[in-house]
């Protein structure tokens, strides 16, 4: 009942923002250069949808996501797990970690470009390079959560390194890894379409470049829905997955 509340809450979110897009166009004669009417924008989404040219775009932007998302975590767990078993590492590697993310990674896109090239290599690094940094700190983070009373337990039953992993350090790191995959995924999104507006010649991003520059803005409004539509797809799944193995959390159990 929860979930089914959530998703009306949604709804009726999303029809008072077009009544009010509706009646503001309408009230104050907005061209449609600037702000086209909802009806405007729906038919656009539509006819691009019907001509499937769209779905070509879609499923590049999808793809480079799911690539650069993936890698991402692995890349970020495996040094996070590292870093928050090996005291030395995390001494030595936090600085330069903690320095290549303050640095604003859409700004590195161009550098990124310069050295991978304008095909598929540089969006994916730039896509690792926003998710990577929340899934390390969430394995850092969980590993540190671990309590000293089960570290001793698992001295203890004598545990060797890979059932320490699976039965004990992945699941307490689990939560914050999951906190982490969200937020990385919506960064994923945001990579992927700063890459195609760089140096794409397909996905969404693309399309928004050219719809702008060709000023068809109902296209472009229905662009920007497109590439909604694929981060609302990736982050539903990754809250599917957490509610199928964090089933056991005490964050799940609330409202049940």
């Amino acid at each position: 009942m929860a979930k089914i509340r959530v998703v009306v809450e949604y709804f009726v979110a999303i029809a008072i923002l077009v009544l009010v897009w509706y009646a503001y166009v309408v009230a104050f004669e907005v061209p449609e250069f600037i702000l086209p009417l909802p009806a405007e924008v729906g038919k656009a989404f539509i006819e691009m949808f019907s001509s499937q040219n769209v779905l070509h775009h879609f499923s590049v932007t999808a793809g480079e996501v799911l690539a650069g998302f993936v890698l991402g975590i692995v890349l970020g767990y495996v040094i996070g797990y590292s870093i928050g078993k090996v005291k030395v590492l995390e001494e030595a590697l936090m600085p330069y970690i903690l320095l290549a993310q303050t640095a604003p990674k859409i700004a590195l896109a161009p550098l990124f470009v310069i050295w991978f090239g304008l095909g598929f290599t540089s969006k994916l690094v730039l896509i690792i390079s926003m998710v990577f940094f929340p899934v390390m700190l969430g394995a850092v983070f969980g590993l540190k959560s671990i309590t000293y009373n089960m570290k001793c337990l698992m001295q203890i039953t004598g545990l060797n390194w890979w059932q320490k992993i699976v039965q004990v350090e992945l699941p307490y790191s689990l939560p914050q890894i999951f906190a982490g995959l969200k937020v990385g995924m919506v960064q994923a999104v945001i990579a992927s379409i700063v890459a195609e507006w760089i140096s794409g010649e397909s996905g969404l991003g693309y399309l928004l470049v050219y719809n702008s520059t060709t000023y068809n803005t109902p296209m472009l409004f229905a662009s920007i829905i497109y590439t909604i539509v694929v981060g609302i797809i990736f982050y539903a799944l990754i809250g599917f997955l957490e509610d199928r193995f964090l089933f056991w959390h005490e964050s799940k159990q609330i409202g049940k």
